[in-house]
């Protein structure tokens, strides 16, 4: 499956702009040769490979700005994953389900900022979908708030030595201008303040109110047991 490290973001192949015919025939061929792809896959290949290719596919989809189709491939492929326990492509999938914008576009960005957050997965997936909580949020709401640091503390608790520096410079920024759009925050001394009054310092009290933004998220519509899933949690 190939990697976000390894070619532009589906989020920067969309948009209201109309594709350009170089970028869809490529876009066009690099589907065909997915499709070929899964289509070749061997019999006993496992339901986790044939649900990797088939989120490369979904993926393209959007890129092409077929939404509708790729909601259907990515949804499918969320079930697979959570079912064989491959958290990180469960993730990946609700974050394609988020970009299709469909009705319940909000409602997979929720299920995959869950799982995010919940089992370890790669830090920088983790913070880029905290990422789209920030974007969702509006700027005097807290929920951006909670997120931000939600996004530094797993970074910080995740990242091996050659991510930190770079992708907790990256989690900084992102508290920095929530804060400055939550409450015009322009110091560090007001940055200070401003984290003590919100209650950002502890996890103990910031990751329960990430659970109450995502279950307004949601709105009880879950496409799984949390507690089941839990149980499958690293010891």
């Amino acid at each position: 499956m190939t990697k976000p490290s390894e070619s532009p973001p589906v989020s920067t192949l969309t948009g209201s702009d109309a594709l350009s015919m170089v970028d869809r025939s490529n876009l066009e061929a690099l589907l065909v040769e997915h499709q070929q792809q899964l289509t070749a896959l061997p019999a006993n290949a496992t339901a986790v490979q044939r649900a990797q290719v088939q989120l490369d596919i979904a993926s393209d989809l959007l890129a092409l700005q077929r939404p509708t189709e790729a909601w259907q491939q990515a949804r499918n492929c969320v079930d697979v994953f959570l079912q064989h326990h491959a958290w990180q492509e469960a993730v990946e999938s609700c974050d394609v389900l988020y970009q299709c914008e469909q009705a319940d576009a909000v409602v997979a960005l929720g299920h995959g900022v869950w799982l995010a957050v919940t089992f370890p997965i790669s830090p920088n997936t983790s913070v880029a979908m905290l990422q789209h909580i920030i974007d969702e949020t509006p700027a005097n709401a807290d929920g951006a708030a909670v997120a931000a640091v939600t996004a530094h503390y797993i970074a910080e608790l995740r990242c091996t030595p050659e991510q930190r520096d770079s992708l907790m410079f990256l989690t900084t920024q992102m508290i920095a201008q929530v804060a400055k759009n939550h409450s015009q925050v322009d110091s560090q001394a007001m940055l200070d303040f401003w984290m003590e009054r919100l209650q950002l310092n502890d996890p103990a009290i910031f990751i329960p109110r990430l659970a109450k933004v995502l279950e307004a998220m949601v709105d009880g519509h879950w496409w799984f047991e949390r507690n089941r899933l839990r149980q499958l949690l690293p010891k």
